[in-house]
C-alpha cells in the first residue's frame, strides 16, 4: 500500500499537474485524507516546488454552514478567499484537487444554497477559473479513499476492508498497478491519439445517438471542431492531464444544434442529491423538458443556474467495456462514472474544443457556438446497445459507436 500510494502521487505531480521546477503546488483536500496528502507535499517537493499550500476542508463543518448561514449571507464570499483564488491564478499555480466526498453527505442539505455558494465562489474569482478554464493553468482533480465514500461503495465490507478495496480500485483504473506507472501514462496518452485523429480528420456535421433506452438525440457540431482525450495542453505548451482517471474523448457541441431526447444510464449524485430515471428533451440546443423519477428537484436546479445551463457543454465518448465499467461497481462519484459511460455535460463548454480556442477569450468563444455557465455537470448516457452515426460535410454518413463501442 506505501508503495502504491507513493507511485499515485508521483502520477499526480508529474503527470497530472505536471508541475514545473520553481513552481507553486496548491492541493484542495478533505481533512480525512492528511496522510496522503503529506505523500504528495514530500513528492511535489522532491519535484522542484517553490511553495505547496494545502487547504484543508471538512465536509460535516461545511454541511454545518448550508444549514445555519441565511440565504443572504450564503452569497458571501469572504475577501481574503478571494484574494488567494485570485493571487495563486496571477502566479500561475498548479492547482490538484483530490476528491473523496461522502456521497450521501449533503443529502438533505437545502441544494439551493449549494448552487448559491458555488456560482457566487465563480463569480467572486474570475481570474482563478478563467486560468483554469482557458488552459492558462493546469489543475487536475484525482480521486482518493476514504471511509465514508468507501462504506456507500462497498456496504457489506468493515471500514478498513472498504477502504482498502477503494484504494485497490483507484490503484487499478489510475494505472498505479503497472509496472511502471509513468510509463503507462505516456502509453495511455498516445492510446487517445488514432481516434482523436479519426474524428477530428472526418469533417463531421453532426452526430445521432439511439439506444433502447429511448435516446434520439443528434448533437451539431462546431465549425472548426476538436475532439480531445486523456489529457490536454496549456497555453504555455505543457501536456497535463485534468483528470485522473480519464478513460473518454471529448468535444464541445454547437450550443443551438442539440435536438431531440436522451435518456441517463447511470444514477447521477450531484451536492449529495441523487438523480436517475430521467430524460432530457433539446430543441435549437436549449432544454425545454425534463423529467426525473428521482431527484427532479435537484435535475431543475441544475439546468435553471443560470442561462447557460440550459445547454450542452461537451459530449464524451467512453467505450462500455472501459476498465471503470469493467469493475461493474457504481462509485456515487462523477470523476469515476463518468469515465464508465458515454456522457453529456449540461453547462460549460471547453475552449480546447474548436480551432484557435486558446487565443479566444469568453465572447468570442460563445460567438463561436461554444456554451458559457457557472456550471459543468456530467450526466451517463452510455450503454451496451448505444449506437452513434456521424454526418460529414459531404453528406455521407460514418458509424463511430455500435453495440457501446468504437467501430475504429
Amino acid at each position: 500500500m506505501e508503495k502504491m500510494l507513493e507511485q499515485y502521487a508521483e502520477v499526480l505531480i508529474k503527470k497530472g499537474v505536471n508541475l514545473q521546477n520553481d513552481q507553486e503546488l496548491v492541493i484542495d483536500s478533505d481533512i480525512e485524507n492528511y496522510a496522503f496528502v503529506r505523500i504528495l507535499v514530500k513528492k511535489a517537493y522532491e519535484c522542484g516546488a517553490k511553495n505547496v499550500i494545502v487547504h484543508y476542508s471538512d465536509s460535516a463543518v461545511t454541511k454545518l454552514m448550508y444549514e445555519y448561514v441565511s440565504y443572504n449571507d450564503i452569497e458571501n464570499i469572504p475577501p481574503h478567499l478571494i484574494a488567494l483564488r485570485e493571487q495563486y491564478a496571477l502566479r500561475h499555480a498548479a492547482i490538484l484537487s483530490l476528491t473523496s466526498e461522502d456521497p450521501d453527505m449533503f443529502k438533505n442539505v437545502d441544494s439551493k444554497k449549494m448552487s448559491l455558494r458555488s456560482k457566487a465562489m465563480h463569480l467572486s474569482c474570475p481570474t482563478f477559473y478563467d486560468h483554469l478554464d482557458l488552459g492558462i493553468d493546469r489543475w487536475c482533480i484525482a480521486a482518493c479513499s476514504a471511509k465514508s465514500w468507501a462504506n456507500k461503495v462497498y456496504p457489506d465490507l468493515e471500514d478498513t476492508e472498504a477502504v482498502n478495496k477503494l484504494w485497490q480500485a483507484i490503484f487499478k483504473v489510475c494505472l498505479i498497478d503497472r509496472e511502471d506507472p509513468l510509463k503507462a501514462y505516456d502509453e495511455h496518452r498516445k492510446s487517445f491519439e488514432s481516434r482523436v485523429k479519426t474524428l477530428n480528420q472526418a469533417h463531421i456535421t453532426s452526430l445521432h445517438y439511439t439506444n433502447s433506452l429511448g435516446t434520439n438525440l443528434t448533437v451539431g457540431m462546431l465549425i472548426g471542431y476538436l475532439f480531445a482525450g486523456g489529457g490536454s495542453y496549456t497555453t504555455d505548451g505543457l501536456y497535463s492531464f485534468p483528470n485522473i482517471p480519464t478513460y473518454e474523448i471529448f468535444s464541445s457541441p454547437d450550443r443551438f444544434k442539440v435536438e431531440g431526447i436522451v435518456y441517463n444510464s447511470l444514477p447521477l449524485n450531484h451536492n449529495g442529491k441523487m438523480i436517475d430515471d430521467f430524460y432530457i428533451v433539446f430543441k435549437e440546443g436549449r432544454i425545454v423538458d425534463y423529467h426525473a423519477s428521482v431527484g427532479e428537484d435537484m435535475l431543475k436546479e441544475i439546468i435553471e443556474s443560470d442561462e447557460g445551463s440550459h445547454y450542452l457543454g461537451e459530449m464524451a465518448l467512453v467505450p462500455f467495456t472501459s476498465p471503470i465499467n469493467n469493475l461493474h461497481t457504481l462509485f456515487y462519484n462523477t470523476l469515476l462514472d463518468e469515465n464508465a459511460s458515454c456522457h453529456l455535460a449540461i453547462g460549460k463548454g471547453f475552449c480546447e474544443c474548436i480551432e484557435n480556442g486558446y487565443s479566444m477569450n469568453k465572447e468570442e468563444l460563445l460567438n463561436k457556438g461554444v456554451n458559457d455557465s457557472s456550471v459543468h455537470v456530467d450526466f451517463m448516457i452510455g450503454t451496451q446497445d448505444l449506437e452513434i452515426t456521424a454526418t460529414l460535410e459531404d453528406g455521407s454518413m460514418m458509424p463511430v459507436f455500435k453495440e457501446g463501442e468504437f467501430v475504429f
